[in-house]
């Protein structure tokens, strides 16, 4: 067993407590723009600073559900399971961007029952406001950015930040407009738009940790070429069974069956291979079965009755 559980869990630890830190410098900046956007909207009667305001509240939820994720994934799993508990911040990663999915459902259902009947918008003070907004996202969002980005548990929180940056642009447009011309339905469709890109933001926080947990290939590693490389390690006939996955980001592990030529040095084989996967493909974590080429002449045993 090259590189084991120790070297995958120690980086995964060092990596979980760095973005941590992050994540609470993110957190402490959305609770001040939740307060400020939530009595921005109702004082402007802003839709469109509303749902920023909302979706600046899932943060304050992904970024606890992240935090919550990566505390159970430093605990010991103890004998029954043997990988911990680190794949709790890919679940928590699904969890984040199918949320965001539901926040942008509810945005288009409000926004279109606005769109009926748009009421009379504040545009100078949706203007403030959104530029405040647009202004402590952006801040977060630089915080994170900055952090470890094979971390899917990150990337949730970042992303939720990002579409945050972009929902509050798009308030500062709409009050500019309601403001130069009066047009009222421009609070509403922007509503729409900021739920757009929600949508757009959410799509690989589901779709990835959903890789993850069926055990599909580690973005970035291509299997084939994995297995060209075993195969080109001296003495190394044959490759099957090869299987590469990640048990969270920044934890790859690969298992595979490998047939030696007959009175090679399996142990050096091995060695060299781990060495090749570790070097080229930064997988540390191998389970190698190493097995002889069979000769011509098989000993063949008959059942006698």
């Amino acid at each position: 067993m090259g590189g084991g559980v120790e070297s995958g869990a120690g980086a995964a630890a060092t990596r979980r407590k760095e973005n941590r830190r992050r994540m609470l410098a993110a957190a402490a900046i959305n609770a001040v723009l939740v307060a400020v956007g939530v009595v921005g909207g109702i004082l402007t009667h802003s839709l469109a600073l509303l749902a920023d305001a909302g979706h600046v509240l899932s943060d304050l939820a992904a970024i606890g559900l992240a935090l919550l994720a990566a505390s159970l994934a430093a605990r010991s799993g103890g004998a029954r399971r043997t990988f911990g508990y680190q794949r709790s911040e890919v679940i928590a990663a699904l969890v984040n961007g199918v949320t965001l999915v539901a926040i942008a459902v509810v945005i288009v259902v409000a926004a279109v029952n606005r769109l009926q009947n748009p009421p009379h918008v504040q545009g100078g003070g949706v203007i403030v406001l959104g530029l405040v907004a647009l202004a402590g996202n952006l801040a977060a969002t630089w915080v994170l950015a900055r952090g470890e980005r094979r971390d899917l548990n990150l990337e949730a929180v970042l992303r939720h930040s990002a579409a945050d940056a972009l929902g509050a642009l798009g308030v500062v447009v709409s009050g500019a407009v309601i403001l130069t011309t009066g047009w009222r339905p421009i609070d509403p469709l922007s509503g729409i738009a900021i739920a757009g890109l929600i949508l757009a933001s959410s799509v690989r926080l589901v779709r990835e940790p959903i890789d993850v947990l069926m055990e599909a290939a580690p973005q970035g590693v291509d299997v084939e070429a994995v297995a060209r490389a075993v195969c080109a390690v001296p003495g190394v006939r044959e490759v099957h069974e090869l299987h590469v996955w990640s048990v969270t980001a920044g934890f790859e592990a690969l298992a595979a069956h490998v047939v030696v030529a007959q009175g090679g040095d399996r142990d050096r084989a091995r060695r060299e291979i781990e060495f090749v996967l570790r070097d080229r493909f930064a997988i540390d974590h191998t389970t190698l079965q190493m097995e002889e080429e069979a000769g011509d002449a098989l000993l063949q045993v008959e059942r006698s009755d």
